[in-house]
C-alpha cells in the first residue's frame, strides 16, 4: 500500500519582510503522529515558518502541500497570494496554531472560546461542539473552568485553554508557537505535561520552542534554523547529542548555559 503523504509539507521556502530575508529556501514536513520542533536564535525564521505553513503569512516562492494537496498561488514574489479563499480555510482548519500569547477573547467565557470556531466557522451543531469543548477542557485539566472568563484564570490555564480550542476543531495537526515562553517555570510545566500528553496520544504537532529539554524528550525530528536557513536537521539524540554544525553546538551551550 502506498505510503500516505505527509500531513504538512514545505519546499523551498521563501519569506522577506521588505528587504529582509526571514526564509532563504526552507524544507520541512510531518507525517502522521510525527512531532517536528523548530529551534534556533530569535530571528531565525521559526515563528514566521509556522506562520507561512499555516497561510497567516503569504510566501514569496516555494511550495506548501498539506496532505498532498499543492496550495494554489496567484501572482508572484511580493504579489504572490493564494488563490484559492475556501482552500486556505481548509487547511487553516487543519492545521490548528497554538500562538504564545493565547489570545483568547476576553468578553467570552473559556467554553465559549473553545466553541466559537466549529461553530461559526465549521458550522458544527453547537451542542455537540458543546460537549467536544467540555471534553476537551477536561482533557488539560481545566474542566471546571469552562464558566469563568480569560481575565480569571493564570497564564498556563490561559494556554491550556487555548490548546482545548484548537483541538476542538478537530484538526489534522497542531502547530505551537512558543507555547510556554511567556510563562513562569511552574506554570510552564503544566502546560508542557500537556503537550506531552498530545505527542503520546500520536498527535501530528509542529512545535516552535525555546525549550531544549521539552524539544529533545518530545520530537520525531528536529529541525535547527539560523538566519533563515536549515543549519542542521535530524533525530534528536543526534542533534543534541552529536552536534555537526559549530553554530548548533554553539546555540546549545548558550541555551544550556541560559
Amino acid at each position: 500500500m502506498a505510503e500516505a503523504p505527509p500531513v504538512i509539507e514545505i519546499r523551498n521556502l521563501h519569506k522577506a519582510f521588505g528587504a529582509l530575508e526571514v526564509l532563504r529556501g526552507v524544507d520541512i514536513s510531518a507525517r502522521r503522529g510525527d512531532v517536528v520542533s523548530l529551534i534556533g536564535s530569535s530571528g531565525s525564521g521559526k515563528s514566521t515558518l509556522l506562520r507561512c505553513a499555516n497561510l497567516l503569512e503569504d510566501s514569496q516562492q516555494g511550495e506548501i502541500v498539506f496532505k498532498g494537496e499543492p496550495v494554489k498561488w496567484r501572482g508572484s514574489g511580493a504579489h504572490r497570494h493564494p488563490a484559492d479563499a475556501r482552500q486556505v480555510l481548509r487547511i487553516r482548519t487543519n492545521l490548528s496554531m497554538v500562538f504564545q500569547q493565547f489570545n483568547l477573547w476576553a468578553h467570552m467565557t473559556i467554553l465559549q472560546n473553545v466553541m466559537e470556531a466549529p461553530v461559526t466557522v465549521l458550522g458544527r451543531d453547537r451542542a455537540e461542539v458543546e460537549t467536544a469543548a467540555r471534553g476537551y477542557l477536561d482533557k488539560v485539566g481545566i474542566g471546571d473552568k469552562a464558566d469563568v472568563y480569560p481575565a480569571q484564570l493564570s497564564g498556563g490555564q490561559q494556554q491550556r485553554a487555548a490548546i482545548a480550542r484548537a483541538l476542538c476543531m478537530e484538526p489534522e495537526a497542531l502547530l505551537f508557537d512558543e507555547p510556554t515562553s511567556a510563562l513562569d517555570p511552574e506554570l510552564e510545566q503544566e502546560v508542557v505535561r500537556v503537550i506531552k500528553d498530545l505527542a503520546a496520544e500520536g498527535r501530528t504537532m509542529v512545535l516552535v520552542t525555546h525549550d531544549m529539554k521539552l524539544a529533545r524528550d518530545l520530537s520525531d525530528h528536529v529541525v535547527f534554523l539560523h538566519l533563515g536557513l536549515i543549519e542542521e536537521e535530524g533525530a534528536p539524540e543526534v542533534l543534541f547529542g552529536q552536534p555537526k554544525s559549530e553554530r548548533l553546538r554553539q546555540f546549545l551551550s548558550s541555551t544550556v548555559a541560559a
